[in-house]
C-alpha cells in the first residue's frame, strides 16, 4: 500500500500562484513516475505534469512556463509550483504515482481544489 498525502490547494485571483504538494509514503519499491492531474466539472481528467525516475519532465502545453515540476527523492515527495494563474486552472488537482519497474502499480491522492476568480 502507498499513500499520498497532498497540499497546497486553495483559492487565489487570476494572476496569482499557488505551490502544490504531494508526499508517498508506504511500501515503495521504486518510483518510476510521479506527477500532477486535473479534473474540471464536465471534462475528462488530463496530465498537468510528471516526473520520471531519470528527472524527465513531461507538461501540458496549457501550462508550459508557468508550471514547474519538481521532485525531492529522498523524500519521495514531487512540488508542482503554478504561477500566473489563469481562471481555466481551476480543477480538482490529483497527485499520482507509478511505483515499480516490472511490476508497475498506481496510486492517486484523492485530490485537492484549486480555484482561480477572474
Amino acid at each position: 500500500q502507498v499513500q499520498l498525502v497532498e497540499s497546497g490547494g486553495g483559492s487565489v485571483q487570476a494572476g496569482g500562484s499557488l505551490r502544490l504538494s504531494c508526499a508517498a509514503s508506504g511500501r515503495i519499491s521504486a518510483i518510476n513516475s510521479m506527477g500532477w492531474y486535473r479534473q474540471a466539472p464536465g471534462k475528462q481528467r488530463e496530465l498537468v505534469a510528471s516526473i520520471n525516475h531519470s528527472g524527465t519532465v513531461n507538461d501540458a502545453d496549457s501550462v508550459k512556463g508557468r508550471f514547474t515540476i519538481s521532485r525531492d527523492n529522498a523524500k519521495n515527495t514531487v512540488l508542482l509550483q503554478m504561477n500566473s494563474l489563469k481562471p481555466e486552472d481551476t480543477a480538482v488537482y490529483y497527485c499520482n504515482l507509478r511505483n515499480g519497474f516490472v511490476y508497475v502499480s498506481e496510486y492517486w491522492g484523492q485530490g485537492t481544489q484549486v480555484t482561480v476568480s477572474s
